[in-house]
């Protein structure tokens, strides 16, 4: 008997610790005879006692695996909960008649999980409620990083268990500004020559042609220098400037030569700023350019049209992961035309393409600029060709070889720039259309003018409509 006691007041004791160690004093439901017993909440792994008013005799729980029980004394029981649910404490008196029926609950333990959660997230408002056998979340939080923290850390007090009805405040809306700009140069230089050999003899006609580099023999024109005598050098294929010729001979004998000297440099610019705006964590396109028709051929024979987008093309993806910092998921890419290279078949030509994309994901912070890509390609040709051991005489070698040169650079950059925006009152915008007007006659026939000004002047738009491009502008490029 006096072991029994020992053990029910030992087992009284650790209910009481075990209250008092996890930060909160230890909580009683006393039931009065005659009354409705209030139902009893039991934090998971934490205990609770009952205290009854009248001694009772048999006690049951009905399912033991929500909660366990154990008797301190013939008023007094232990309840330990083990896992989430609800469940019935039945107690009966000493005569049989029934005392009451507790309702037992079984939650998970959030008062530790709130106290990690003010450590963790300090200043959100977050609120933690038990529904059922789960934790449910709710509040605003200030950006997706901290929200998904919180329920990072939910998932380690109840597993597969936890609703979120959180909210994400600030401004979540990002306007990425990108910049393409590349630059294309090309320099070609080539020298050849021809010479040619012919007249008649008793009415027929002899010749011989020597070409090298863009002179091809094709048949004879007639060439400057010799009246009334046919050419025995064909017509150059440079269709530029940088061909001379001269020739001499009589009716019966001509001696020609041509000698073809070409230099030609070009450059290319081509720039885009497209700018796009998208809500974070949904996906934005863009495309400025066009559809180039492909003629596709199906399993039956038929022929039919596809389109393939060609010119500047962005997609992209913002989340907004704390404050001002930004991930962004992004696909870009330049295209275009490549009309060096073509196929056909029968009356159908198809031209090929030239793309150069990009597929990055960075972070960055509101403002902040980053060039996700590069490219500076070089192509160098150089060719040079001779007549055998005609070519390597000092001097007069130079008429019996032929050289060509050819060099082409590429340069891309695409620069991204992420910003936070809120909306705007529609009255601040202003559109290339509003800032002129048709012309009147009075304007377009005594002044010349295509379009006569319609700046605005009052308001957000007016400020704006100040703003001018006067003087210089644009990016300088040196060699």
């Amino acid at each position: 008997m006096k072991m029994n006691n020992a053990i029910r007041a030992a087992l009284l004791g650790f209910a009481l610790a075990t209250a008092q160690t996890g930060g909160a004093s230890a909580e009683t439901l006393k039931v009065m005879t005659g009354a409705v017993a209030s139902a009893l909440n039991v934090p998971m792994n934490r205990a609770v006692v009952v205290e009854s008013e009248k001694p009772f005799a048999e006690l049951s729980i009905a399912n033991p695996g929500i909660a366990d029980i154990s008797t301190l004394s013939d008023r007094t029981i232990y309840v330990l909960g083990k896992a989430p649910g609800r469940t019935t404490l039945t107690l009966l008196a000493p005569d049989g008649t029934l005392i009451t029926n507790v309702e037992v609950q079984v939650t998970p333990d959030i008062a530790e999980f709130k106290e990690r959660l003010r450590q963790i997230l300090p200043g959100e408002a977050i609120e933690v409620r038990t529904a059922n056998d789960g934790i449910v979340l709710s509040g605003t939080v200030s950006s997706s990083a901290k929200l998904d923290r919180a329920l990072d850390l939910a998932e380690r007090y109840a597993p597969e268990r936890v609703s979120n009805l959180m909210m994400v405040g600030g401004t979540q809306q990002v306007m990425l500004k990108v910049r393409f700009a590349e630059m294309q140069r090309s320099v070609t230089k080539s020298l050849a020559a021809s010479m040619g050999l012919g007249g008649t003899l008793t009415g027929t006609g002899i010749g011989a042609g020597l070409s090298m580099g863009t002179g091809v023999l094709d048949g004879g024109t007639s060439f400057p220098g010799i009246p009334g005598a046919g050419s025995v050098i064909g017509a150059s294929s440079n269709e530029r400037f940088g061909t001379f010729g001269f020739g001499i001979g009589t009716d019966f004998l001509q001696f020609q030569i041509m000698i073809e000297a070409l230099e030609s440099k070009g450059m290319v610019r081509t720039l885009a700023e497209p700018n796009l705006t998208a809500l974070s964590g949904q996906q934005a396109k863009f495309l400025a350019g066009g559809e180039y028709p492909i003629p596709v051929q199906d399993q039956n024979g038929g022929i039919f049209v596809e389109y393939k987008p060609f010119g500047v093309e962005l997609e992209f993806t913002p989340r907004v992961v704390d404050g001002d910092i930004i991930n962004l998921q992004i696909n870009a890419s330049v295209s275009g035309l490549d009309n060096s290279v073509s196929f056909g078949s029968g009356t159908i030509s198809v031209n090929a393409f030239k793309r150069r994309e990009t597929s990055t994901t960075v972070e960055m912070r509101d403002g902040q600029s980053f060039a996700i890509a590069g490219l500076l390609q070089d192509d160098f040709v150089d060719l040079n060709g001779q007549v055998p051991w005609l070519g390597d005489i000092p001097i007069l070698g130079s008429l019996f070889r032929s050289a060509d040169y050819n060099r082409a650079q590429s340069e891309l950059v695409i620069i991204i720039t992420p910003h936070l925006v809120t909306p705007t009152r529609g009255e601040a915008l202003v559109l290339p259309t509003d800032r002129i007007k048709p012309p009147s006659e009075a304007d377009l026939f005594l002044y010349g003018r295509t379009a006569a000004p319609n700046l605005p002047t009052e308001g957000a738009a007016g400020e704006v409509a100040q703003q001018d491009f006067s003087g210089s502008y644009g990016y300088v490029m040196e060699d």
